[in-house]
């Protein structure tokens, strides 16, 4: 199928799955097109157990794999997501959050790939370097995930902005990390070297140059649409902006989504403020709000597809459903200690831990570093860990954070 071939049929089924799950299902958007999607997949293995005659599982395999679901994610849309996502997160907010969201997104990140990583080779026997592999890419909350559930769920503004923050944030740090232990672990794959100074420098490289580059592109792009008042000219640089700023960052090795997110948070505070007419804002809102809610309908519909990318052997689902709650309990570590350390210093809202460890949803971005992985004994075991791990994530915890955050998280509102 060609490229086109494969866009349109992704937005027809989105569009249909979408439909179905307004009618009947009724669940939030993006959720609901995930679970008629993997229903849909489900069904068409089955058929095929009782009808293999048909062939019909093969066919949506050959075409699910034909789509490289890691590239079109961390290479595509990605970018435009992050951007949209950080457009929506002010500053003023953001500065008001920044030790949590610091700490959860840095020290969060660290404490959670150890946990899961020594978990997980305790587990399964998978050599530490590996396990390890498998916590950085597990280990990051899906910015994509937490934000489309932020929209539905009602939180306080303070617990709301230390969610999106950190998920802004850690998505960036845990792919710098994941790169970093990827060419620890697979030294003979050519992932920019595979000494500790190699790895410190990769680290720095991404993180700090994709931050630089980010700001840098954001306040040029500021700059220019100060001089400009034509609300659909303003929209095509911001687009631009999305698009050119994510290629420029991975043709120059420095963190992608890191760039995205920092140009986004300049454009949609400082830009909106000073840069923009309340007409181009208007737009401008508009246009990254339907980016953002196609583009997160047609990424759930593909992940509810993978499910013909993985391996379902017995031992790999009973390792899926265990290893849900070291995700978990790792979670909880990357939660709990920050806050532990900010302690004698602020005060934090009632019930801040709970709904922060089970509103750290996983999404796509996992699913696309495992899939990303350089061919091993060990990759289809951590696929479907990921997969196994990512739909929990999403479907149960994704529709149980708005309850669970209106019953522990009565309250005034506090820092």
């Amino acid at each position: 199928m060609t490229l086109l071939q494969i866009a349109s049929l992704l937005i027809v089924l989105a569009g249909a799955f979408g439909a179905i799950n307004y009618l009947f299902l009724k669940l939030p958007s993006s959720i609901g097109i995930l679970v008629v999607a993997l229903l849909a997949s489900v069904s068409v293995l089955i058929i095929d157990i009782f009808a293999p005659q048909l062939g019909m599982a093969d066919t949506a395999r050959s075409v699910i794999t034909g789509i490289d679901f890691s590239d079109a994610l961390l290479e595509g849309m990605l970018g435009l997501l992050l951007f949209a996502g950080a457009l929506h997160v002010k500053l003023l907010d953001l500065r008001a959050q920044w030790g949590p969201v610091f700490l959860m997104a840095t020290l969060g990140v660290a404490l959670s790939t150890a946990v899961v990583g020594f978990g997980f080779s305790w587990l399964t026997g998978m050599p530490i370097l590996v396990a390890l592999v498998f916590g950085a890419l597990i280990s990051p909350t899906d910015p994509v995930a937490v934000l489309g559930v932020l929209r539905e769920a009602n939180l306080r503004k303070t617990l709301e902005t230390k969610i999106a923050g950190e998920s802004l944030f850690n998505d960036g740090v845990g792919y710098v990390v994941f790169l970093v232990l990827v060419s620890l672990a697979f030294p003979s794959d050519d992932h920019h070297g595979s000494g500790a100074m190699d790895a410190i420098k990769l680290f720095v490289q991404e993180a700090v140059g994709g931050a630089a580059l980010g700001i840098a592109l954001g306040w040029l792009t500021f700059r220019v649409m100060r001089l400009i008042d034509d609300y659909s000219l303003e929209v095509l640089i911001t687009l631009g902006l999305a698009f050119g700023g994510y290629e420029l960052a991975v043709y120059l090795h420095v963190s992608a989504p890191i760039m995205a997110v920092c140009a986004g948070l300049l454009i949609g505070d400082i830009g909106a403020k000073h840069g923009m007419s309340e007409e181009t804002r208007k737009y401008v809102d508009a246009f990254w709000k339907l980016i953002d809610e196609i583009l997160n309908a047609v990424l759930f519909l593909l992940i509810g597809f993978e499910v013909f990318a993985v391996a379902f052997e017995a031992d790999f689902i009973l390792t899926g459903v265990l290893s849900i709650g070291l995700a978990l309990l790792a979670r909880l570590a990357a939660v709990v200690v920050p806050f532990v350390i900010l302690r004698p210093f602020r005060d934090f809202s009632r019930g801040v831990v709970p709904i922060m460890t089970w509103g750290g949803l996983k999404g796509g971005i996992s699913v696309a570093l495992a899939l990303s992985l350089p061919d091993s004994e060990w990759k289809p075991l951590i696929l479907t860990t990921t997969y196994i791990i990512v739909i929990f994530s999403i479907v149960v915890q994704g529709l149980t954070v708005a309850p669970l955050a209106n019953k522990v998280g009565r309250e005034p509102d506090l820092v």
